[in-house]
């Protein structure tokens, strides 16, 4: 199976960044892919790059809503996954969100990020509530796809949970800087992630210069085995296609020792 990360910059034109990322979706379709995804807050300029002021809520959306219709009617036509990232508002709460279509054009239903940061440049509290929908698997056209949105990669039993749900490939729509931590420590950290847990792992990342960040691209994908399959350039648009054969995942370590040798009345409490 091809999926396609669709790594992409964003300007403060929401109606360009949604036109720019349909076209992307039917070049990836084109392309064979049966599973497209997105990046973290892939149409909007990255709010959370300064502090929350007044109601930050007005700059966000149903979920479903606008943006998911649009995305499910070309995830109809084209017979593809689609697996967005919205900043999603639901009454008085505002979320990370991600929103998974199915290949005809079904909305499956969503994650929302469930751990949320405040740190420089990064000010996440004031625009997003802990996620409440708990770790989201959904069994799709595709094939059974988890969700780890941006911080929640950092989380193990996180990455945990997700597996336990069967999930044979985890979506992780991600806003990474340039030069944020040491060079390599996020690959490695889904590489580990998917060699511990026994299912691919897909980080599309957001890229472009904004006003207090550079976006640095490079989104990858990660077999069960812990290698690194394909990698997207550093700071630029690009679609990166990969084949992902998610059978693979029984065979793999993971799925034949570590999960079944884990003894959680030892640690589960921790």
């Amino acid at each position: 199976m091809k999926i396609a990360l669709i790594q992409q910059h964003a300007t403060r034109d929401k109606a360009d960044n949604i036109a720019r990322g349909v076209t992307a979706l039917e070049e990836a379709a084109a392309a064979g892919a049966q599973l497209v995804a997105f990046a973290e807050l892939a149409f909007e300029f990255f709010w959370p790059q300064y502090p929350a002021t007044g109601d930050a809520g007005t700059m966000a959306e149903r979920v479903p809503g606008p943006t998911t219709e649009v995305f499910a009617e070309k995830a109809q036509e084209l017979s593809v996954v689609v697996v967005l990232n919205l900043f999603e508002r639901d009454g008085t709460r505002t979320y990370d969100c991600s929103p998974v279509i199915d290949a005809d054009g079904r909305f499956l239903g969503k994650t929302r990020m469930v751990h949320v940061i405040e740190a420089p440049c990064f000010h996440e509290s004031g625009y997003y509530t802990p996620g409440d929908l708990g770790a989201g698997v959904f069994d799709t056209a595709a094939g059974r796809i988890g969700v780890a949105i941006c911080y929640d990669r950092h989380f193990p039993e996180y990455m945990r949970a997700l597996a336990l749900k069967g999930a044979e490939l985890v979506v992780v729509p991600q806003a990474g800087a340039v030069d944020e931590w040491p060079p390599g420590i996020f690959e490695a950290e889904l590489q580990i992630a998917s060699f511990h847990n026994g299912y691919f792992s897909a980080l599309v990342n957001r890229i472009g210069e904004e006003e207090t960040l550079t976006f640095a691209g490079e989104s990858f994908v990660a077999g069960p085995d812990g290698r690194v399959l394909a990698r997207a350039p550093k700071g630029s648009d690009h679609i990166l296609i990969c084949d992902v054969d998610l059978a693979s995942c029984a065979a793999s370590h993971a799925r034949r020792h570590f999960i079944p040798d884990r003894r959680p009345e030892i640690y589960g409490s921790l």
